[in-house]
């Protein structure tokens, strides 16, 4: 199983690198699933949303076709899905994507598609790929979800945390001294990451592609 978990998608050359390495295509010959579902219900400008599509563009693939799980009738995205060569989940809400994921019939699906495919996140899309979605610590993090009281599973494709977008300034309590505290009896290994970084992983080894400032905690675990 191969993923590629960035805080802002493909924000840079070593990124873009990492994903190429992962399909084990030329970019000319790779297609993209794009799944918008994350941002559906964030308010406000997407400029974001729309920066992260064209960094996409720019790297000369193939196709990117638009798969919003939320939207289409499952024989549609599935479909989509069948035909790409990676399935790239876009950032905004974690327990709207995860809800839709469940929703869809997606989640069930995913690690059969992952035998092929390879699984990129942004920002939400990356944070569900862990064991759960941490709710405490995203809402003193991120300040979202602050109506929600219960955890929710998430995909547990992998054993390990992800928080994007230390330093942003759309995120004025992603800073370490905040995340090191909110997240200090967390229990598992979680990547703090900013928006120059992500992690590859294959087959469950995971790997820092960094062009900017991380860190991890529970480092030992």
């Amino acid at each position: 199983m191969k993923l590629l978990l960035t805080s802002a998608g493909i924000s840079n050359p070593s990124i873009a690198k990492a994903l190429i390495d992962l399909v084990g295509k030329r970019p000319e010959e790779t297609t993209i699933a794009f799944v918008p579902t994350a941002a559906n219900v964030e308010m406000g400008d997407k400029g974001w949303f729309i920066s992260d599509l064209a960094r996409l563009k720019d790297q000369g693939f193939k196709s990117i076709d638009i798969a919003d799980i939320s939207a289409l009738e499952p024989n549609v995205w599935k479909q989509k899905f069948e035909a790409a060569d990676v399935l790239f989940f876009e950032g905004g809400n974690t327990y709207h994507l995860m809800h839709w994921m469940n929703q869809s019939g997606l989640t069930p699906l995913l690690r059969e598609y992952l035998q092929t495919k390879v699984y990129v996140g942004v920002s939400a899309g990356s944070m569900v790929v862990a064991p759960d979605l941490i709710l405490k610590i995203s809402q003193i993090v991120y300040g979202e979800d602050l109506d929600q009281t219960e955890e929710m599973a998430a995909l547990g494709l992998v054993d390990f945390y992800v928080l994007p977008h230390l330093g942003s300034q759309d995120f004025e309590n992603v800073t370490e001294p905040i995340v090191r505290k909110a997240a200090a009896n967390i229990g598992r290994k979680t990547y703090v990451l900013d928006d120059q970084s992500a992690i590859k992983v294959i087959d469950g080894v995971a790997e820092v592609v960094s062009e900017g400032k991380w860190f991890e905690i529970n480092e030992t675990i």
